[in-house]
């Protein structure tokens, strides 16, 4: 599928589903925080706290604060790996689910509003 939008229109988008977001009263997730849940959540697991920083080019502790902060919230877990204590696997949520397919809803409907 290829979506074709002016850099104006894209805009527009991205602003429609943060009012939503801000409307709906949903977690602010900065915009690390979201990548690494979208992460999680649409590539599918194992992910450790060393893997999501070598794919986002970032140290650890910036995925851990990350991770504290969507913790906090329910948006994942994390546990250690039985089988290398040293690693730490990030584990899906149903609030994280649930939290992502709204997103998603949100922005199906500020692209629908686009037309």
């Amino acid at each position: 599928m290829t979506v074709e939008l002016s850099a104006l229109q894209a805009l527009s988008l991205w602003h429609r589903v943060h009012v939503a977001q801000v409307q709906d009263d949903m977690p602010d997730l900065t915009v690390r925080q979201m990548a690494i849940l979208l992460q999680i959540y649409l590539v599918p697991p194992p992910h450790t706290v060393r893997g999501l920083a070598a794919l986002l080019a970032v140290t650890k502790p910036v995925i851990t604060r990350a991770l504290d902060r969507m913790g906090e919230l329910g948006l994942v877990d994390r546990e250690r790996d039985p089988r290398d204590r040293r690693n730490v696997v990030i584990k899906r949520t149903v609030k994280g689910a649930l939290f992502l397919e709204r997103f998603g809803d949100q922005v199906i409907a500020a692209a629908q509003a686009l037309d």
